[in-house]
């Protein structure tokens, strides 16, 4: 039996923030806003497990009004997910994720990601993609107000 999910997330940039994408910290003048780390990465990434799991979203797993997850890791997050009686008979065949980020360029940092992503999901890194494009100057992440991510997960029984 085989199972797709899909995520999406978006966080505004602002002074004062850590910019985290799949665990890595990327040298920035701005980070991601929210409750968590706002790992737009990392977040895309548990939405997808947790919607080809049938099993809501990481709002309904870690509620931002929650003061435990206040700052939290998420790239942790994701590990919860994974290692939840709910993932215990189930793998990763693929991930699949697109970052929209005019700024600052991520190519450097995408080994890493993948590797942090490869490692959370228990799965070999040559089935973990990520990658990175710019709008071209459109919409609010073309114009460097945020950062979104999307991503597509196939999971098998194992």
């Amino acid at each position: 039996m085989f199972r797709i999910g899909h995520g999406h997330d978006a966080h505004r940039l602002a002074e004062g923030r850590r910019l985290v994408l799949g665990g890595v910290d990327i040298p920035f003048k701005k980070g991601l806003l929210g409750h968590s780390d706002a790992d737009v990465l990392a977040h895309a990434v548990t939405d997808a497990v947790l919607g080809a799991l049938a099993e809501g979203d990481i709002g309904r797993w870690f509620p931002d009004n929650d003061p435990r997850y206040k700052d939290a890791d998420s790239i942790s997050l994701l590990r919860q997910v994974v290692t939840s009686e709910k993932f215990e008979e189930w793998k990763v065949v693929n991930l699949d994720c697109t970052i929209v980020c005019q700024k600052p360029r991520l190519a450097d940092f995408i080994p890493e990601m993948r590797r942090n992503l490869a490692e959370a999901l228990d799965s070999d890194i040559s089935c973990i993609s990520v990658k990175a494009t710019t709008t071209e100057g459109m919409g609010p992440c073309g114009r460097g107000e945020g950062i979104e991510c999307s991503a597509v997960v196939l999971l098998c029984q194992s």
